[in-house]
């Protein structure tokens, strides 16, 4: 595991919990500034975090909560939000009043290590783990490392198109992204190169069967049918059925230098379903992506920034 990741990552390793169990442990914690997580129990009026460790009280002060907290660039609801979720942390200092142990704690120090030392050094093309946070319509926010949080947009999850990144998904799913572009400090991630290209996913299937997909879209020309996460054939139109739909279709015709998989919609079924996604990349780094079979009329790539 590399020394930053996703909050959450860190929560049940075997030495992050003995980090968290004793004054002494964090006390060593405190001598290596070693980043520890734990789970935000409440966090006070004046938007302080706080964690219980062992028999020590932690407190994130709202100045410390994250980058930007200090001059007012972190909304409170991002805050609030954190309680009973893991947030990552090194400690400041301990305090011992009467008997009472206190830690005093900060996040905002872990993001910036995480900042400098990690995405600071991440270029197109790169293949890192993430985690969603939460789902807008344009898109999937995800935890790059520390509680940073990275754009997915909507046309970048898949090469088959979707109306919500709900349809592909979910907040707190563990994803595997390339890095597409850095620009102003922001990282804009994908998950379409992630998931294979249009052969990888075709040889999967072949004329004659008959197999279950989900209703893309609907068009006066034909109805478009997702097979898999990257890649959707298309059947005829039908005004019985709609967008979200799962269906069987018949698998008329593949046609690789057309990229088209012709389909014969058989019926609409009661059971939702949404085809699961498959990694097909495994490596650290890609330099070009092409979704389009060689040869192809029409070619689909990705050509990530040197």
């Amino acid at each position: 595991m590399r020394e930053f990741v996703f909050e959450g990552g860190l929560l049940h390793s075997v030495e992050n919990i003995a980090a968290c169990s004793t004054s002494n442990a964090l006390e060593d914690a405190l001598k290596q500034q070693k980043i520890i997580e734990g789970i935000c129990c409440m966090c006070d009026s004046e938007m302080n975090l706080h964690l219980k460790l062992g028999a020590v009280e932690g407190i994130i002060p709202k100045s410390e909560s994250a980058i930007g907290a200090e001059c007012g660039k972190v909304k409170d609801i991002a805050l609030i939000s954190k309680v009973g979720k893991p947030v990552q942390f090194m400690v400041q200092r301990i305090e011992n009043t009467n008997g009472h142990l206190r830690a005093w704690l900060s996040r905002k120090a872990v993001q910036r290590a995480c900042q400098e030392k990690y995405i600071n050094a991440l270029r197109s093309g790169d293949i890192v783990r993430v985690k969603v946070t939460h789902l807008e319509r344009f898109g999937a926010f995800v935890d790059i490392g520390a509680g940073i949080n990275s754009l997915i947009p909507i046309d970048m999850l898949s090469v088959s198109r979707i109306a919500h990144p709900a349809h592909r998904v979910r907040e707190g799913e563990v994803l595997c992204c390339a890095v597409r572009s850095k620009a102003e400090g922001k990282i804009t991630l994908s998950l379409r190169e992630m998931l294979g290209t249009w052969e990888e996913n075709a040889c999967h299937f072949e004329a004659g069967q008959t197999v279950k997909g989900v209703v893309r879209s609907v068009e006066s020309y034909g109805i478009f049918i997702e097979l898999a996460p990257n890649l959707a054939g298309l059947a005829e139109y039908n005004e019985y059925v709609h967008t979200g739909q799962a269906v069987s279709v018949y698998i008329k015709s593949i046609i690789p230098e057309k990229m088209k998989i012709k389909l014969s919609i058989i019926d609409v079924l009661e059971e939702p379903y949404c085809p699961q996604k498959e990694y097909y990349y495994q490596g650290a780094h890609m330099d070009v992506w092409q979704y389009s079979p060689t040869g192809c009329e029409k070619v689909i790539e990705t050509v990530f920034a040197k």
